[in-house]
Formats: structure tokens, C-alpha cells, sequence
């Protein structure tokens, strides 16, 4: 018979921002189900990586004025850290955005096309005129059609939740340069999901029992509603070329390539990857949250199923609800709940985090971070359970026992089937009752130790107390396993006073051998003191501060064009060089409304805190403002005020930070019978009011 191959993955986090505890749930769980096989020595291979395609990292790679590559690179790094500091130990690591995962990606959609899967279709798109391109969903802004929130995103308004379609918004903006979008058509290729539907159904039959009941439950509710071919393809520069005739200037969809990384990710760490995907002999074990599920059960399936290439099929899946903050979500702009490097920071233990995660693992429901349970967690169970019967222990053999092990004589407590029953969870894959039963195993050796009293023992039969702690050294070492695929590195300091290391599932209920010399006790936990607890709530509270007038955060100057030539590399741009209290060049769209004698000489009014931009290959080191009114565009300017005199309004103080071209978006700044307004007050330089060129009235950009 052959020995049985696991294969276990957690979903790929995005790299577009920090994780927070949520995001960690799948990633941590998949590490203690990889853990506990390993402990029974089983044949298993763990995959982890980073998603790192997609509109979201071209969008938060604008926001920081740097190329996707380079903010995926940042996260990733990011990530990384986090990770290796919760104690993630992972077989293979690795990443959406690498060669390996170009390779796989495409050879899968070749596949797909070849044996019919693939058909082409026309989708209504969003088109920015001035950009000269389609724009992806988190390329448009606008106001929510269902509540008519103002800053709705082209996939989602985080006001009312509703996902959209960046055709629906009310008053499209482009992201990019703010000007009002139209709908075009263009045509993408899709996944003829209906044609895979008939296999689809009997493979979903087939391993359904192997589910956890919410992937059931949506994967089923996507059947029931209908099946319809979804677009692969999108009008996007960062991601994986589709390669197609007539599609080479297109990427996939993120969803296509994301979970393909788990076959490109084990194939870079391991020669023999495809003994591990092309085989019906391994079991796939999946971890993800929640919004995840279609993608796995329904559109990865199918992507392997239609390649007919024998790809290894998902078995199991485990998924886990959301994690939510205290009365709301994580959110790292608000400085709302704690995020991987925080947890780092605080100077609590990682293990204490993973132990909070896992007991409150959200399996069924959302839940919550809560920091009064994440005390009471720690101070009555880590600290008054496990380090409490721990210490005790330890510290007794060392008082009266000069720290070498008494003989085993008998055993007084039978725990094979506490020891089977923890095993039946772990193959369940039911880690929050896992964790639960090995707590009851800790008490279980509280109660012993406090029943025994071998404090009285050791003066009134010293043979009997010497058995009790031989019992209570092997519960301590049996323990010490039971518990090391949740706490690594609480498992191996237990182990390491106990003096042993290696230990295996083989090892539960076998005494240390009698002579046996263990090291100096040590506190496994300290106490969350309530002071501590109050000073985390405020601190990770995202209590806004008082309310800033948005135009603070603009550093306006008054800046003087000493020279304009011609873009080399773009049409409609201008690049300028300005005189701006410093030396600077700007890239500006104007080359359709101005000459260059025109603008040369102009004082203009420039964002000067704008973080700098590469646009089509040339340095833009601020902005200049400009109103638009249908097809005509006209520059703010002054004539006394002299270059590098700053831009106010009337009570405003100038923005000291640098700020983002999405910030700059939020601020609403309008002209009016050829003045500059915000809010309804005048822009001034010193006492001259800016103008409008051209005496026009409409929004500035």
C-alpha cells in the first residue's frame, strides 16, 4: 500500500498592505493542521506565498508613486517577516509574481483553449479618454448607485457593501487624472464555465463529505443561481500575459493566476512538484477565509479539470469566518486593530496571538478581537493552566528531586483515549475542539498535581511522591506535544527545561527515564496587566482626531514655467521645467490647450507636496492645477506673487506631509467666474487672488 501524500495550503494573502489578525487566521491554521501531521511523521509538503497581481497593487503602487514591481517587492518582504515571526514554518514559499507562475499559468489557459474552454466575448468597459486606456475596477471612483455614498470604488462601496461594477457608478471619475470616464466596448476572453459544469458537479459530489459546511453551503448557492463563463482577461500592464493573438496587450485576472501559484510556488522549491500536483494519489488540504471559497471550489477546480492533465484536485477544505476588530473592522488607515507588525511590537509572545486566534478560530460565524478576552484568555488559561502546571512541575523536581527524574513505578492516569481523541480532531480537522480538549489535558494535570499534594508527599511517603512526579514529569512532556503545532516555541521551551527534544506523536505516555537531569525552571507566560490592556484599546482604538480642514493637507505654491518642450515619449504631455522657490520639472496633459509660448514665462499654482511620479518615463515633481469646463481646460495662475509664495485660503495653514494623488482626488477644489475655490473661500497667494485662465467655471484638477 502506498504511503499517503498530503499536500496542505493556506490562501495567499494580497500584498497590497500589512496583514491584520483576520487575514492570519487561514495562514496560522494551515500551519497547525501541517504541524500536527509532521508530529504523526507524515508524508506532507505545506505551501505558502503572496498574491501579488492585479488592479489592487497597480492602484496602491500609484498611491505611493513607486512601479507594482517595486511595492510587491515591499510587501512581500513585509509579509515575510510576519510571518516567520508567528512561527509559520512552511515547506514551500514563494510568490504569484515569478517566472515559474507565468509558465504554469499560461500553460493551463493554453490547455484550457486547446481543449475548448476558452471563448471570446465583448464586455462594456470603462475608458478614460485623457489616459488613453480602459480602466480596471479599482481605477474608478464615483458615487454608490444603491447609497449614494461619493467615493464608492469601481468593485465595491465600502459604505453599503454592495459589489459593483465600475459601469454602474454615479459620476465616474478616472483615478488617474479625475476626469469623467465613458463606457466603450472591448473584447476579453472567458472561461466557459457552463461547458465544465457536468464534471465540475461530480468531482464537487465526490469530496463534498471532506467540507467544511460553509464552502458546501456557497458552493452550492453559486450552482443553484447558474453557472455562466467568467472573464479571465483584463486591460491591465501588471500581471500574467495572456498569450493569444489579439490578447498580447491583456493579463489575466488575478483570480486566475492566484491559486495556480500554489503548483508554481512548490514547483520552485521542489524538483519532484509534479509527483505532488499531477497525481490522484495526494490529498489537497485547503485553508482559506471565507471569500475565498468560489475561487477554490468552483473556478480552480475547473481550471485544472478543463487542462486534462490529470492535475491534483482538491480533497479537503477548511474555512474559516471572518475576524473582526472590537466593534468594527481592521482598518490600517484608521489605525483601527492590530496588524502582523504591531503584534510584533507589542512585545507579547507570538505564540500568545496564535493560541487567542485558535481558540477563537471563527468557524462558524464571525467573531471578534476583543482585547478584555484576549487578557482573560491569557491570564486564566496560558498563565493559570498550562504555565501554572508547567512551572509547578518543574520547579518541584528541581527543589526535591535536584532536578533528575524519579522512576516511573505506575502509571495513575490512562490517557490513550484523550490522546486518540485529540488525534480524531486533528484528522477532522476541527482545530478550535483540538485546542480546547488539549486545555482539558492541561487541567486534567493541574487537578492531578493538586490532588496528590506532593508538597505533604515528600514528608509522609517520599516512595509515593516520587511516582506522582515521574506521573506528573511524563504529563508535563506529553503535553509539551500535544501542543506544539499551536505554540512551537512555548512546546520547545517546556521540552528544552525538561531537557529532550524531537519528540513525536509516538512519544505520548512515556515517562522520562529514571536519572533522567532536567534544566532550571522558567515562567512560560507573564500576565496582561489591566493598565496594559487599557493603553492597547486607545492605541489601536482609530479614534479620529479633531477634524482637519482636507485642504491642510495641500502644500499650493505659486511656481514660474521657465521652459516647455515636448514629451518624448507621449503625444498629449507637456514636460515643463518651473521655478518654484527651487528647481523642479512637472509632466502635464496640456499640450491640446496651450503652446508653448503660451505656458512659458506663466506663473502657475503647483501641488508641491504631491509624491513624485514617473509619467511615461519622465520625472513629474509636483502638479499644476487646472479647471476644466466640457472640452476646455484653463491653468491657475498670478501675476505679482513671486515663485515659491505659498497657496492658501483664508484660516489654513500649508500641508507638511507628502501626500498621494488619491488624497489629492478627495479634496474638492472648484473655479467659479474665473477665481479658485475651496469650500467657498478664494485661493490666495499673499493678498492676490489665483485665477482661472480662460474664465472658466468647473471642477480643478
Amino acid at each position: 500500500m502506498k504511503e499517503e501524500k498530503i499536500l496542505v495550503t493556506s490562501a495567499l494573502p494580497y500584498v497590497n498592505n500589512i496583514p491584520h489578525l483576520g487575514t492570519l487566521i487561514c495562514v496560522l491554521s494551515a500551519d497547525v493542521y501541517t504541524r500536527y501531521l509532521r508530529l504523526r511523521k507524515k508524508n506532507v509538503v505545506s505551501v505558502l506565498g503572496t498574491d501579488e497581481h492585479g488592479t489592487t497593487a497597480e492602484v496602491k503602487a500609484l498611491e505611493e508613486g513607486i512601479t507594482p514591481k517595486q511595492l510587491v517587492d515591499k510587501y512581500f518582504k513585509i509579509h515575510t517577516e510576519i510571518y516567520n515571526w508567528f512561527g509559520c514554518d512552511y515547506d514551500c514559499y514563494g510568490r504569484t509574481s515569478s517566472k515559474q507562475n507565468h509558465e504554469i499559468s499560461q500553460d493551463i489557459f493554453l490547455k484550457l483553449y486547446k481543449n475548448g474552454y476558452i471563448k471570446e466575448d465583448e464586455l462594456e468597459q470603462v475608458y478614460c479618454k485623457k489616459c488613453e486606456k480602459f480602466l480596471a475596477d479599482r481605477f474608478v471612483g464615483g458615487t454608490c448607485p444603491h447609497c449614494k455614498y461619493e467615493h464608492a470604488r469601481g468593485d465595491q462601496c465600502e459604505n453599503c457593501g454592495k459589489l459593483l461594477d465600475a459601469v454602474e457608478l454615479l459620476n465616474p471619475k478616472c483615478s488617474v487624472c479625475g476626469l469623467k470616464p465613458e463606457i466603450r466596448k472591448s473584447k476579453h476572453l472567458f472561461i466557459d464555465l457552463p461547458k465544465l459544469e457536468p464534471e465540475l458537479r461530480k468531482w464537487i459530489k465526490k469530496t463534498e463529505h471532506n467540507w467544511s459546511e460553509n464552502a458546501k453551503t456557497m458552493a452550492y448557492g453559486w450552482l443553484k443561481e447558474g453557472i455562466r463563463p467568467r472573464c479571465i482577461t483584463r486591460d491591465l500592464k501588471w500581471g500574467v500575459p495572456v498569450p493569444l493573438k489579439g490578447y498580447e496587450h491583456k493579463v489575466f485576472y488575478s483570480w486566475f493566476d492566484a491559486p495556480i501559484g500554489y503548483i508554481s510556488i512548490t514547483a520552485e522549491a521542489k524538483k519532484d512538484w509534479r509527483d505532488w500536483w499531477h497525481s490522484k494519489d495526494v490529498r489537497l488540504v485547503q485553508f482559506m477565509g471565507k471569500d475565498n471559497i468560489p475561487f477554490h471550489t468552483i473556478m480552480f477546480p475547473a481550471f485544472l479539470i478543463g487542462a486534462k492533465d490529470n492535475y491534483t484536485l482538491l480533497d479537503s477544505i477548511s474555512v474559516n469566518e471572518f475576524l473582526n476588530y472590537e466593534t468594527g473592522q481592521f482598518s490600517k488607515s484608521r489605525h483601527q486593530g492590530v496588524f502582523g507588525n504591531d503584534a510584533k511590537e507589542i512585545g507579547i509572545p507570538a505564540d500568545v496571538w496564535r493560541y487567542y486566534l485558535m481558540i477563537n478560530r471563527p468557524e462558524k460565524n464571525d467573531t471578534q478581537f476583543l482585547w478584555d478576552d484576549f487578557q482573560e484568555k491569557l491570564n486564566n488559561e496560558l498563565v493559570a493552566n498550562i504555565g501554572n502546571f508547567v512551572n509547578r512541575t518543574i520547579t518541584f523536581t528541581n527543589r526535591f528531586f535536584d532536578g533528575v527524574a524519579p522512576k516511573l513505578l505506575k502509571k495513575d492516569l490512562d490517557l490513550k483515549n484523550r490522546y486518540n481523541d485529540v488525534a480524531k480532531l486533528f484528522d477532522g480537522i476541527e482545530l478550535k475542539k483540538g485546542l480546547k480538549e488539549i486545555m482539558n489535558f492541561s487541567r486534567t494535570a493541574n487537578q492531578y498535581f493538586q490532588e496528590n499534594e506532593p508538597w505533604k508527599l515528600i514528608k509522609e511517603d517520599k516512595k509515593k511522591a516520587e511516582n506522582v512526579i515521574a506521573n506528573l514529569l511524563l504529563l508535563t512532556k506529553d503535553l509539551s506535544i500535544l501542543i506544539e503545532p499551536y505554540l512551537p516555541e512555548t512546546s520547545r521551551e517546556i521540552q528544552r527545561q525538561l531537557n529532550v527534544k524531537n519528540l513525536s506523536w509516538s512519544d505520548l505516555g512515556t515517562g522520562l527515564s529514571a536519572g533522567h537531569k532536567i534544566n532550571k525552571e522558567k515562567l512560560l507566560f507573564t500576565k496582561l496587566e489591566d493598565e496594559e490592556v487599557k493603553a492597547f484599546k486607545e492605541k489601536f482604538s482609530g479614534k479620529k482626531k479633531p477634524k482637519e480642514s482636507p485642504f491642510s493637507k495641500l502644500n499650493l505654491k505659486v511656481a514660474k514655467v521657465l521652459d516647455v518642450k515636448q514629451h518624448p515619449n507621449a503625444e498629449k504631455l507637456l514636460v515643463m521645467q518651473i521655478d518654484i522657490g527651487e528647481k523642479r520639472q512637472l509632466v502635464a496633459g496640456l499640450k491640446p490647450y496651450y503652446s508653448f509660448d503660451e505656458l512659458k514665462g506663466k506663473k502657475i499654482i503647483v501641488v508641491s507636496n504631491l509624491q513624485p511620479a514617473k509619467l511615461r518615463g519622465e520625472d513629474s515633481q509636483g502638479m499644476l492645477l487646472a479647471a476644466q469646463e466640457g472640452e476646455k481646460v484653463g491653468v491657475l495662475f498670478v501675476e505679482k506673487a513671486k515663485p515659491g509664495e505659498r497657496v492658501l485660503i483664508d484660516g489654513s495653514k500649508p500641508g507638511e506631509k507628502e501626500i498621494t494623488f488619491n488624497e489629492f482626488l478627495e479634496i474638492k477644489l472648484e473655479a467659479k467666474n474665473g477665481k479658485a475655490f475651496f469650500e467657498g473661500k478664494v485661493l490666495k497667494a499673499g493678498s492676490e487672488e489665483v485665477r482661472v485662465d480662460k474664465d472658466l467655471s468647473g471642477d480643478i484638477r
